[in-house]
């Protein structure tokens, strides 16, 4: 987040990066284009050499690619959007698709995320979800390839990466699963 929101020079003054991305919640828009929050939870560990240091992960269900794409364009969603963009320092959103089919999976109380630019190794399970990465809307630059998001009970060690490295590890506690 940012540490105070910017709203432009005219805009509300005193509201930290947080407050205003609590206050982006597009919730209504995406139920009129059929899609959901799959997944929302605040980052509590990363990789340690990570900068800027991810704060929020959020993942949502479309219903094609193409309501994405028309929902950017909504008067409805640009009002709240103006949120996002007042409170967050830095967003990555990529498009991914399921690289296999997978059942329901087995609840937890948090989520690791690991993101690589290559290949990763293991299959879908009770409690592991892998998603081939489609392409990056907004980043850093990096290419990436996989998304593996496996379900724990208790926060995992997160080692170390390289800092613009080729692997990024972010565990979140889940606040809507």
């Amino acid at each position: 987040y940012k540490k105070e929101a910017d709203y432009g020079e005219s805009g509300e003054k005193g509201v930290s990066g947080k407050e205003a991305d609590d206050r982006y919640s597009p919730v209504d828009v995406l139920g009129q284009i059929g899609a959901y929050v799959a997944f929302h939870g605040d980052v509590v560990d990363q990789s340690g050499s990570m900068s800027p240091a991810w704060d929020r992960i959020g993942v949502v269900c479309y219903a094609t690619r193409k309501s994405f794409m028309d929902m950017q364009t909504r008067k409805d969603f640009q009002e709240k959007h103006v949120h996002k963009e007042a409170g967050m320092l830095y967003t990555i959103v990529m498009g991914t698709t399921p690289l296999a089919p997978h059942g329901a999976i087995e609840r937890a109380n948090f989520v690791e995320f690991v993101l690589t630019a290559g290949p990763q190794s293991g299959s879908p399970d009770s409690r592991t979800a892998r998603l081939g990465v489609e392409g990056t809307i907004m980043g850093d630059g990096r290419r990436w390839g996989e998304l593996t998001m496996r379900w724990v009970d208790e926060i995992p060690a997160v080692a170390p990466t390289e800092r613009g490295g080729d692997v990024v590890r972010v565990v979140a506690r889940i606040s809507i699963d």
